[in-house]
């Protein structure tokens, strides 16, 4: 599969531009709550308005890429997000960090684009493995990101934070201007428009019974698992006593497991179970560590807290990539791009909405957030169940 060096390059790119994302991860809520003192539900505003601009920006990046091609997309976006790094380190006010994290959302919109490429170039009976191969360059990245995030901000301070991944980005520029190949043999939709509207864009690409549900389903499952992903930090700090840099382990360790299972095991995993069974089973998982994240007591905090991650790690990279290899059987060559970043723009919506009520829900109790995402994952998982017994998968000629 690797014979082909832009796939290696796709995976590189989106490995790098993890690292710069997983830098900010454990560090912007206690910033945000400790520095700037704002409340939990204006942090989840702060964290949701990254997602805000790639839901806005998905689709258009997606429709652009169909048009003019992946590379110049990639390439483009990498380098808004090495600026949206640079505001980031001089955010003092929160004005600045909203600016900067809008920023980071249009480029971090691309991720649609990087799957289309690998749509472009991989065989059908081969792309779930490749996306397999994208989810473990997210673990890795969310393995080093984080880590580092949590020491350079106690060794060196806030701004180093921003520079660092700032660094990084920009060298991500390089690395795909030098070495990322325009897929050959794809047909370019040079009359498709640029400017859609994203709401427009998920209904049309929904009209699809098939589509439109499993859109659905991406919807309510990163909703819920976003309330964590935005209230972790605070729980592990106001609860559980870490510091910065134990919190940037903590998502580390979440992030070594999702890449250890994506990079090795997951492979095992589609050839002895169908996709329906690997999103139902993946949604369950993620569901029981969520419940559980929030009840583990204090002196019990090793090893509970660790078990209840590896469930929440393992169900992620079992729905991830069954999901994008889904949609893109379901979807024509031609459409590709656009139907992956449109489903990159409902999980963008996902977590502009999940961040802020996770936010609520944290003023209310602390772990309200936890096991209302655990309730609403059993929900998600016997829809699931039902609506994908009612789904023929079918291919649609390169």
């Amino acid at each position: 599969m690797f014979k082909n060096k832009g796939i290696l390059i796709i995976i590189l790119t989106v490995f790098v531009d993890l690292i710069g994302v997983g830098l900010i991860i454990p560090i912007l809520p206690v910033y945000a709550e400790n520095q700037l003192e704002l409340s939990e539900s204006l942090i989840g505003i702060i964290i949701g308005i990254f997602s805000l601009m790639q839901f806005l920006f998905a689709p258009l990046l997606g429709g652009l890429s169909d048009r003019i091609g992946r590379r110049p997309v990639i390439v483009i976006t990498a380098t808004i997000t090495g600026i949206s790094y640079l505001v980031f380190s001089q955010a003092t006010t929160l004005l600045l960090l909203l600016v900067a994290r809008g920023l980071g959302g249009i480029g971090g919109a691309n991720i649609g684009v990087a799957q289309a490429y690998i749509s472009d170039v991989v065989a059908p009976e081969n792309r779930k493995r490749a996306f397999a191969y994208i989810g473990a360059a997210f673990g890795l990245g969310f393995v080093i990101g984080p880590f580092l995030g949590g020491v350079i901000y106690e060794s060196l301070g806030f701004s180093w934070v921003g520079y660092i991944a700032a660094g990084i980005s920009f060298a991500n520029v390089l690395l795909a201007w030098r070495f990322l190949k325009e897929p050959e043999n794809v047909k370019r939709d040079v009359n498709r428009p640029l400017f859609k509207n994203p709401i427009m864009e998920i209904i049309r690409a929904s009209r699809t019974r098939a589509i439109g549900g499993l859109m659905l389903i991406t919807f309510v499952f990163m909703s819920a698992f976003a309330m964590m992903q935005a209230m972790a930090a605070l729980l592990w700090e106001n609860i559980y006593n870490l510091t910065e840099k134990e919190v940037g382990y903590m998502f580390a360790f979440i992030g070594s497991v999702a890449f250890i299972i994506q990079g090795g095991f997951i492979g095992w995993f589609q050839k002895r179970l169908s996709d329906k069974r690997l999103l139902v089973y993946g949604i369950i998982l993620v569901g029981v560590g969520l419940s559980g994240l929030s009840l583990v007591p204090e002196e019990y905090f090793i090893p509970y807290e660790f078990f209840f991650i590896i469930c929440m790690s393992l169900g992620m990279a079992f729905f991830t990539p069954t999901m994008s290899s889904l949609l893109s059987t379901l979807s024509s060559s031609s459409e590709q791009g656009t139907i992956l970043s449109v489903n990159q723009g409902v999980s963008s919506l996902a977590r502009v909405v999940g961040p802020f009520v996770g936010g609520l829900l944290y003023e209310i109790h602390y772990q309200t957030p936890f096991v209302s995402g655990g309730i609403t994952m059993a929900f998600i998982a016997l829809a699931t169940f039902f609506f994908l017994s009612g789904v023929k998968e079918k291919s649609h000629a390169e």
